[in-house]
């Protein structure tokens, strides 16, 4: 019986020590700061873009230089080169998503980061930027 009782006085230990450590742990996690993940950049093809600006549910924003813009466009974009490119001074209050483009994608994914750090939210730009539009037979006009 006495080996019994020690057995049983063991295990009820062991189970409080763990209770402890655990609430430990616990405790250190509710203290830990809360890392939330940053908003996410993504793109849309030339196709999914034509249907948005059918649409008029988006504001498409070309960040090319003035050089490139010279040579044509997007119908329906404004013009905002990437050096000037802050999101702060972008009025978003008609509640449009910004879809943002370049030549390649390269610059437009950078500027679609720093909009999604300045909102907190979700930004896209074009696959393959203004190259991929013309490739896919979507028109150019000259601004």
């Amino acid at each position: 019986m006495r080996g019994a009782a020690g057995l049983a006085i063991a295990a009820v230990s062991l189970a409080l020590a763990a209770c402890d450590a655990s609430e430990a742990a616990d405790s250190a996690d509710s203290a830990a700061p809360i890392v939330e993940a940053a908003p996410t950049v993504s793109t849309i093809d030339a196709m999914q873009l034509q249907t948005l600006l059918e649409d008029g549910g988006i504001r498409l924003v070309d960040v090319r230089t003035d050089e490139e813009v010279a040579g044509g466009v997007i119908p329906g974009a404004e013009h905002v080169v990437l050096d000037d490119f802050d999101p702060a001074r972008l009025d978003l209050s008609d509640g449009r998503e910004v879809v943002l483009y370049c030549r390649s994608g390269r610059r437009s994914e950078f500027a679609a980061q720093r909009l999604a750090e300045h909102t907190g939210k979700p930004a896209r730009h074009l696959e393959g930027g203004i190259t991929a539009w013309a490739d896919a037979g979507h028109p150019i006009v000259q601004d």
